[in-house]
Order: C-alpha cells, then sequence, then structure tokens
C-alpha cells in the first residue's frame, strides 16, 4: 500500500509518526480540510501531468487551479493529467493519495508558488485518508522538488 511506502520513507527521517491516518477521506481538497480541520487552501494538492512522455507532479495550494497558458510556457506542452491508472503506475499513488513522497523513479516535482504564502501546508501521504503537515522547508527538502514554478491561476486575486 502506497501509504506504508511513504511511511517507510519518512521514518529515514525519524519522521514517520507524523503521518496522519484519517477516520474520514482527504482524497479531495474540500474533505481534507474539513478532516484536518484547516482552510482548505492550505491542503497541498499534488496533481500528475505527463510532459514528453514522462510523469510530472505539480504541488499547488488547495485554492489554486492550473492555468493553462503558464502551463504551456513553463513545460512547453499543453497540460494532459494522467488518468487514474496512469498515476498508480508511473508515479506509484492513486488519485485521491497522490503526494511527492516515496514516488516512482522517473517522477520530477515542481512546488507551485501559490503554496509560499503558508507557513505550514498539509500534503497527502498515499492514501485517500492521509496528511502530514509540513513547513515549507520541509516541503522542499521531503519532496525532492525540481524547481518552484508559477502555473497557477485563481489563488492571488
Amino acid at each position: 500500500m502506497a501509504i506504508e511506502k511513504v511511511k517507510e520513507y519518512f521514518r529515514k527521517y525519524g519522521m514517520e509518526e507524523r503521518v496522519l491516518e484519517l477516520a474520514d477521506s482527504s482524497a479531495t481538497v474540500e474533505l481534507a480540510a474539513e478532516a484536518l480541520h484547516c482552510e482548505p487552501c492550505r491542503i497541498a494538492k499534488t496533481l500528475s501531468f505527463l510532459v514528453n512522455g514522462g510523469p510530472i507532479l505539480v504541488v499547488t495550494a488547495g485554492d489554486a487551479k492550473i492555468d493553462n497558458a503558464k502551463y504551456k510556457v513553463q513545460f512547453g506542452a499543453k497540460a494532459k493529467m494522467l488518468t487514474p491508472e496512469e498515476a498508480v503506475t508511473l508515479v506509484g499513488h492513486a488519485v485521491g493519495g497522490v503526494c511527492p513522497f516515496a514516488v516512482n523513479n522517473g517522477v520530477t516535482v515542481y512546488l507551485d508558488q501559490s503554496l509560499r504564502r503558508f507557513q505550514t501546508v498539509f500534503p497527502a501521504c498515499g492514501s485517500g485518508n492521509s496528511a502530514i503537515e509540513l513547513t515549507i522547508p520541509e516541503l522542499e527538502r521531503y519532496s525532492g522538488f525540481l524547481a518552484w514554478v508559477d502555473v497557477c491561476k485563481g489563488w492571488n486575486a
């Protein structure tokens, strides 16, 4: 199970006890915010895309939406989200639990600027009822991200 992979990943850093397994679903931003008693914007949603035949993850704030024009400028391709089957196969996590931790080899992680306004955020941990609260520097460290990007809209209106 993917949550076990994520816990094992965080065990290397002595942080596995920070992984929260929730009684309620956290598979959508709204459900996660309700389960975690936080604002939806603080949910760090991880979106999975196919770019030039390879999988990428873009971690964004819960209230941000992909801006197709910005995305195309950044990645040189139209935003094409992975299907649920592709997410499991290519990333290693099912939709609803996709996160930037313990992903398959060859997955590139990007963090969107929409996250920088928060002290802490809540990304999923490999299942539809899990999360971890991380500071932005912790998210940078543990996600193994390649770069910060600006590919979203709707959050800074």
